[in-house]
């Protein structure tokens, strides 16, 4: 087969202890899966689930051990952190009941869902898709993907991000609306899933703007940690 030019390279996130990488399929995102953090968007109460999409490319994954640089986007002036648990699929699907939804699971990461505030904020005030707020390139920094067998109790680990060493955010996976069960058996119900698709399963209360020069280190307990600089404008 030939091609009008080079095809991209498909897009991979290291697997913890492996040498196989994980080939990324879709990113799903679910909108506003912590009360706390739906209250302080102006929300409250177990709304039913909402989801939005980011590009494959738009991860940036950081090495374990590593302190990458995020770029800070052009078009904003509002440029929010969001810590987020992620989920790795091995087997997809559709309609498939929440009870058989983590034998679907592969394993868990540490993301971060970066999202330019203002444009999304604008675009919620006029009825748009919010693609230019959440799907431009670097949004979703994660580390390696570690496979399920060695998450035990991942349901209830901690989840948190520190900027400059001072907290921002903390909460528990517990205190999901949307358990990463019923978060996929919903998915499941408006698209077929598949292999490689990253679920990115929504932040905590304490969401906020980042500069140039400030550090970002967060994780989730048993899984990992991520370490970012925002770089210059």
């Amino acid at each position: 087969m030939s091609y009008v030019f080079a095809p991209a390279p498909v897009v991979t996130v290291p697997v913890e202890g492996a040498a196989e990488r994980f080939p990324v399929h879709r990113i799903y995102c679910v909108g506003r899966n912590y009360v706390e953090h739906a209250q302080e968007m102006g929300h409250s109460g177990r709304e039913a689930p909402f989801f939005f999409l980011k590009p494959a490319d738009a991860l940036l994954v950081v090495q374990p051990g590593e302190t990458a640089t995020l770029p800070y986007p052009d078009q904003t002036e509002d440029f929010h952190h969001e810590i987020e648990l992620v989920v790795a699929l091995a087997k997809g699907g559709r309609n498939i009941a929440a009870a058989d939804a983590l034998s679907h699971v592969y394993g868990y990461a540490v993301g971060l869902d970066m999202t330019r505030r203002d444009l999304q904020a604008q675009a919620k005030k006029q009825g748009r898709p919010w693609c230019a707020a959440k799907g431009f390139e670097h949004s979703a920094p994660i580390g390696p993907i570690k496979p399920a067998a060695s998450v035990p109790g991942v349901e209830s680990a901690a989840i948190w991000l520190q900027v400059n060493g001072q907290e921002r955010q903390r909460s528990t996976v517990s205190k999901l609306i949307w358990n990463i069960a019923e978060t996929i058996e919903h998915l499941s119900r408006l698209w077929t899933l598949a292999p490689g698709d990253l679920i990115y399963t929504g932040t905590p209360a304490g969401v906020g703007a980042v500069s140039p020069g400030e550090q970002l280190y967060g994780g989730v307990d048993g899984v990992g940690t991520l370490s970012l600089t925002v770089g210059e404008r």
